[in-house]
């Protein structure tokens, strides 16, 4: 995988020569009576898919995860600090009561378990399509209160989704917190009514963190050269850093707060509760006060058109 971050058009145009001759290469010495050059060419090019599709979705979590634990740690000063990510129920829309360490692993654990899904995401793919095509798995038509969906229990597809789950759970399940939240991990019911509403939930994973991602890079990038929007940024924020903070602390705190669905069986802390109050906080972004930040950044909203 070419990744052009920091990198010349003609360093990039170099690297896209070098990858076609390897490719070349390789194909004409593995050739043989069972499989042929285009074929190897292809199954390569596959693999070279994979990792384009594993950089592009995972990198923002991965991202999001560092700054979450370079700014946020739960530390003795950080609960009464502005910046404790403390949440309570009824409060500012939560449906969760967390203190700071306790919200800290929360939102740890959500993304983590993201990034496994959607690193896993082509085998889940697969599990999905052999769900919806299995005949022996019935469906029925329903109206799920987002519409009249496909109702379809998905066997291979949950399975999966739990093997996953408890393979976060133990890596991240034996603090003093334990695993924050429920378990439950809803597929074929009213919520998520079938496989391909699943694989279609956590495919906007990357399309609720890229812009972010992409706003908080920018103030880095653009921002911080501009002097009279650094001069903004300095007197309505305090600075380029807190900024980036005041984004990020608000969508830790917001995203991660059981909202978005009218009880705790449509919301709450359940396996895609979570990705149901990161949708919420989207809804909301235009009445935040960095709101500004995200247009300079050319975002025009969480379905992919945004500018870089």
């Amino acid at each position: 995988e070419i990744v052009g971050d920091g990198k010349s058009r003609s360093q990039i145009q170099r690297e896209i020569k070098h990858k076609e001759s390897a490719l070349d290469m390789i194909a004409r010495q593995y050739e043989n009576s069972k499989i042929s050059r285009e074929t190897l060419k292809q199954c390569i090019l596959s693999i070279a898919d994979n990792s384009n599709y594993l950089q592009n979705n995972c990198k923002p979590i991965d991202y999001m995860i560092k700054l979450l634990k370079s700014w946020f740690a739960p530390g003795a000063n950080m609960e009464k600090s502005k910046w404790s990510l403390a949440i309570y129920s009824d409060k500012e829309g939560s449906r969760l009561t967390h203190s700071h360490e306790r919200q800290y692993y929360y939102v740890l654990q959500s993304l983590t378990l993201w990034r496994e899904i959607i690193h896993d995401m082509f085998r889940l793919w697969y599990l999905a399509e052999q769900d919806l095509l299995d005949i022996e798995l019935r469906y029925k038509l329903k109206d799920t209160g987002q519409g009249v969906h496909r109702m379809q229990p998905a066997n291979r597809t949950s399975k999966a989704m739990h093997g996953i789950l408890y393979a976060v759970q133990q890596k991240l399940g034996h603090t003093v917190q334990g695993w924050v939240g429920s378990s439950v991990i809803h597929l074929g019911d009213t919520n998520v009514p079938n496989a391909f509403v699943f694989i279609d939930k956590y495919n906007q994973v990357p399309r609720i963190l890229n812009p972010i991602v992409n706003c908080l890079k920018h103030l880095d990038k653009f921002v911080a050269k501009d002097p009279s929007l650094l001069d903004y940024v300095k007197e309505k924020f305090g600075g380029i850093e807190e900024a980036k903070k005041t984004i990020v602390h608000s969508f830790f705190r917001g995203a991660f707060d059981g909202s978005g669905g009218e009880n705790f069986f449509e919301a709450g802390s359940c396996i895609d509760g979570r990705l149901t109050s990161a949708w919420n906080w989207c809804q909301k972004l235009p009445d935040k006060p960095f709101f500004h930040l995200f247009r300079l950044s050319g975002f025009l909203g969480f379905d992919g058109n945004f500018q870089t």
